[in-house]
């Protein structure tokens, strides 16, 4: 591979596929099996919920403890010290937290000198990796500097967002045709073409061409929930509607409902409107995000399994020369973590300004030094090649 060479350039609109894929997942990644049991939405109606009287389902099941840990209060509880710190104090817990997850700009001289003679491909987030946390999702905008920063990364090595936000609005908030694009927590991943290894003729994983002419990999592994997902979207708005500060997204793989902007007295009213409607869906799960709840296909599919996808479709899996880097902020980033780990593949690095368990080797603590790292990385790279 070229280093200097720009990759393959995604469109993010779904083109049409011309052929059958050679890579794919096979049928058992479903948790249910594919026969029997229509996704068809004709059977849920879309009916509207009065505000639940009792809230004992989402206490019972520790939904409002994951919520509330998602937003942590004045006193916080530093896993793995047994410790609780007030907030004034939370700098002193930080530092011994960095004893387990060193800086990755502090630490970048050991990270540069495992990374030579390797090919090191990036992985990012975006929400809280390249661009702050918002109160409005729809204005979590990336810098110039940190976009040019990305830009100049994907000119060196194969570079890759990985986002919970559907493919469309990742590209549209990005707005760089270098990368690859991985949306709804990898289960819509726009990618390069492999062009070894046999036709398992996979329905989720198209041949398509994109606006540059060039052969791309369009791979949807939940495609067959896209009518549930939908129908489960536009119950949440109308269910959610009354509920000051709430809103419902739909990354069309999954449908996110925000409570950033709602008054903590009525997370639990939120929390129990999404436990009634996926009593309709068994074949939908949540998962808690930084403050949102994230409705998602009962698949063996996240980040961490993007990750392997987007590495072999790059030619860059099984090889001992290869350095894998994934950095993000959010619990559905420890999937990647975890398969970097324990694959003694990459590096982890979590952007965090406050202690908390994680997968991750390194850490930053937020955007600003996301952009130093990435910056460093084209240092180093360009005088390895002077």
């Amino acid at each position: 591979m070229d280093s200097k060479s720009n990759h393959s350039s995604p469109v993010l609109t779904d083109p049409i596929p011309i052929n059958k894929s050679r890579l794919g997942i096979h049928s058992n990644l479903l948790s249910y099996p594919q026969s029997g049991g229509s996704l068809s939405p004709g059977k849920h109606k879309m009916t509207p919920r009065k505000k639940p009287a009792k809230l004992d389902d989402v206490r019972s099941n520790g939904w409002l403890d994951a919520m509330k840990s998602s937003s942590p209060p004045r006193k916080k509880l530093i896993k793995g010290f047994n410790i609780e710190v007030p907030a004034d104090d939370i700098d002193i817990a930080y530092h011994s937290w960095m004893i387990k997850y060193p800086s990755a700009l502090k630490s970048f001289e050991q990270i540069s000198k495992h990374a030579k003679n390797k090919k090191i491909a990036v992985f990012l987030d975006y929400d809280g990796t390249l661009s702050p946390i918002v109160d409005d999702p729809d204005r979590a905008f990336m810098s110039d500097a940190m976009r040019s920063a990305v830009r100049n990364v994907a000119k060196y090595f194969p570079t890759a967002i990985i986002s919970g936000r559907s493919r469309d609005k990742v590209y549209e908030l990005v707005g760089l045709t270098e990368l690859f694009y991985a949306g709804s927590h990898g289960m819509d991943i726009m990618g390069p073409v492999k062009h070894t290894g046999s036709d398992d003729g996979h329905p989720n994983c198209v041949r398509s061409i994109d606006q540059e002419g060039k052969e791309v990999n369009l791979f949807q592994p939940a495609r067959e929930f896209i009518p549930m997902i939908d129908e489960v979207f536009r119950t949440l708005v109308e269910n959610t509607k009354d509920i000051k500060g709430a809103k419902v997204e739909n990354h069309k793989f999954c449908t996110s409902v925000h409570y950033r902007n709602v008054e903590e007295k009525n997370w639990p009213i939120i929390a129990q409107c999404v436990h009634d409607i996926l009593k309709d869906y068994p074949r939908l799960r949540l998962t808690h995000g930084r403050k949102v709840l994230e409705v998602r296909p009962v698949i063996d599919w996240n980040k961490g399994k993007a990750v392997e996808f987007l590495l072999e479709s790059l030619g860059l899996s099984d090889r001992d020369d290869v350095l894998p880097i994934y950095i993000g902020d959010d619990k559905t980033d420890e999937d990647a973590f975890k398969v970097l780990k324990e694959g003694n593949m990459g590096y982890g690095i979590l952007v965090s300004s406050v202690p908390k368990e994680s997968n991750a080797i390194f850490s930053v603590r937020d955007p600003s030094e996301v952009k130093k790292f990435l910056k460093a990385l084209v240092r180093w790279k360009r005088l390895e090649e002077a």
